[in-house]
């Protein structure tokens, strides 16, 4: 087993690994920015180091620094977390060629899974359905156009290197696709430095279900039952549950058998994610995560297993624990990413916390690294905490959750808790009847009636 764990990572997710180590009696180091000194994962970890200035790209993706800290605080793994470098394949073999473990799974993985063609391509060969597409990259708008006639108008023009919604366009008409495109590749390029697209048929009322998939160095791979991920709102995950309320029993071993099979078959490490569309009764591959999920903690609850402690003990090269018989789903889970944001303009808030109260009571967890006097840095990523309930239905679940909204005070800043509260009340939502459009619609319906309200 390790003996010291270097946390190249920041807020809830960098605390959440330091408590997991803290339980395996394994020493941690957490590398942090000069504007998160006082973050509490630097608190609660046997060492820190301060790898750079505020910006991201001087502190959290220097990789130089990352493991010149690693080498100095004697570590002999590197856990990314969720983010940043956890995905990046360069990251990851320069890691190992260091002489430290990477705590995910390996190169070659992450180099196949990040490249969403390849990604495609691989699947399609292990036997995942696919959404009709193209093949492969599309190199111009002209041959962009044959492939959406043979697929059907809409489509979606998605960038290859993408993810969380940009180099992402629709086009509905033989009109829009040449500028559609244009835009889609302009965007990828400048977001990720990679402007290649593909195109895929666009599916009108999708379900985002991902399935939870861990592997070893032995063989051994299984599935921790699906998350229902639908309500989202600019292609970002606001609210995630499991099971998902639309999958039956069959469905729900159907997919989960395929994905395990899958990952059996590549000779994955580590944990991932198989994320799909699924509609009218059909699944479609849509990607894989390669990494840790910030929605993990909901299968945690329905399984009772650690998915941080399955992940180092994977890295230190131990076979999994378990069997696919041996894993039991009880209740229900759901979880509300909490966001340092304005609930009804998503502008983003940071700000000193003048007042700080957590939820309690059975059933009740929360993933945050919020405490009062913190004060939320402008310059990340707006999520501040993970709000997550467990019961035995769904019904219990939703109720339990609002209890635990309305009991969670954080002064100081605005936070998206309000919207989680009104999702909540919704009909459509309380009878699991949505899909990945419904949010989007709601807040619509809800602006065009302020709109009329206010003239």
């Amino acid at each position: 087993m390790f003996h010291k764990i270097l946390i190249a990572n920041r807020g809830e997710i960098a605390l959440r690994i330091v408590r997991a180590c803290k339980e395996m009696d394994i020493e941690t180091v957490v590398v942090h920015s000069t504007a998160d000194a006082n973050g509490m994962a630097v608190r609660m970890a046997d060492e820190s180091v301060c790898i750079g200035p505020t910006p991201s790209r001087q502190s959290y993706l220097n990789i130089p620094a990352i493991l010149t800290a690693a080498a100095l605080t004697n570590a002999d793994a590197i856990h990314p977390g969720i983010g940043f470098l956890s995905e990046n394949e360069e990251f990851c073999r320069m890691v190992e060629e260091h002489g430290f473990t990477f705590i995910g799974p390996t190169p070659d993985h992450i180099a196949k899974m990040g490249d969403k063609a390849v990604a495609k391509d691989t699947m399609r060969a292990l036997g995942l359905p696919l959404i009709p597409g193209s093949p492969g990259i599309v190199k111009n708008a002209e041959e962009g156009l044959k492939i959406a006639k043979d697929c059907g108008f809409p489509v979606l023009i998605k960038a290859v290197a993408g993810g969380g919604g940009k180099g992402m366009k629709i086009a509905r008409s033989e009109e829009e696709l040449k500028s559609a495109f244009s835009m889609a590749s302009t965007e990828a390029k400048a977001a990720f430095g990679n402007g290649d697209v593909y195109i895929e048929k666009y599916l009108s009322h999708p379900r985002h279900i991902e399935i939870q998939v861990i592997g070893d160095t032995h063989g051994n791979a299984v599935h921790l039952g699906e998350r229902d991920c639908s309500i989202q709102r600019s292609h970002q995950k606001v609210i995630e549950e499991c099971p998902s309320p639309a999958l039956s029993p069959e469905q729900r071993n159907y997919i989960g058998e395929l994905a395990a099979e899958c990952v059996r078959k590549m000779e994955y490490r580590g944990v991932g994610t198989m994320e799909f569309l699924f509609e009218d009764g059909k699944f479609y591959f849509l990607e894989m995560n390669t990494r840790l999920q910030v929605e993990h903690p909901i299968t945690e609850m329905i399984t009772g297993i650690d998915l941080v402690h399955e992940q180092i003990m994977v890295a230190a090269g131990h076979p999994l624990a378990f069997k696919q018989q041996d894993i039991r789903f009880s209740g229900h889970a759901v979880e509300c990413r909490l966001n340092a944001e304005h609930p009804e303009t998503f502008v983003p808030s940071p700000g000193k916390i003048t007042r700080y109260h957590a939820p309690g009571c059975p059933g009740v967890r929360v993933d945050s690294a919020l405490y009062d006097g913190y004060t939320v840095p402008p310059s990340y990523d707006s999520l501040v905490g993970k709000l997550i309930v467990h019961a035995k239905t769904r019904e219990d679940a939703l109720m339990r959750m609002e209890r635990a909204l309305s009991e969670c005070i954080i002064e100081g800043i605005h936070t998206n808790i309000p919207l989680h509260l009104r999702i909540l009340q919704e009909p459509e939502f309380r009878a699991g009847q949505y899909n990945i459009h419904w949010l989007e619609k709601l807040l619509n319906k809800h602006k065009e009636a302020s709109k009329k309200v206010a003239s």
